[in-house]
């Protein structure tokens, strides 16, 4: 087993090109983030991104566009093992599997009280704008995400 979570992390774009931010519920403030979620055994990077986008903001109508082959890795800093450590969780970060999906749905389908809710809220934000947002120690995976999808945005 790695010590380093396997992770599906999710791009969501609509038809005007905006990706799709939601903000964590268990933080005071508003901590963006792109919707990701663990890749469970057996399961391919793209059906964890599909079923933790469902599981986290009740979105079912997306086309997948592109799944990353590789992962981009991030560490977790201090504070963040010591919180996972008392919830029983040994992990030095995680191997994020990065996919591409454009909605086809109405925003209207967007729904963040699910049963485990995890958002509290959302937007819609430009690619560009999306980097500087989040937690600081997912920087840089978001980053590299970006620059590897966004001209794949772009070209759909």
């Amino acid at each position: 087993m790695s010590d380093y979570r396997r992770c599906a992390g999710i791009i969501v774009f609509n038809k005007d090109k905006k990706v799709l931010l939601c903000a964590r519920k268990d933080q005071s403030s508003l901590r963006w983030q792109f919707p990701q979620g663990g890749i469970n055994e057996g399961e391919t990077a793209l059906e964890a991104a599909v079923r933790e986008l469902e599981e986290e903001t009740s979105i079912r109508s997306v086309k997948p566009i592109y799944t990353q082959e590789g992962f981009f890795r991030y560490h977790f800093p201090d504070f963040v093992k010591k919180k996972l450590h008392s919830k029983g969780i040994e992990s030095l970060g995680q191997d994020m599997h990065w996919s591409l999906l454009y909605f086809e749905g109405d925003d209207s389908e967007i729904n963040l009280a699910t049963a485990e809710p995890e958002f509290k809220a959302w937007r819609w934000a430009e690619i560009d704008d999306s980097v500087k947002e989040i937690v600081f120690f997912k920087r840089g995976v978001y980053a590299k995400a970006v620059k590897l999808l966004k001209p794949i945005m772009e070209k759909y």
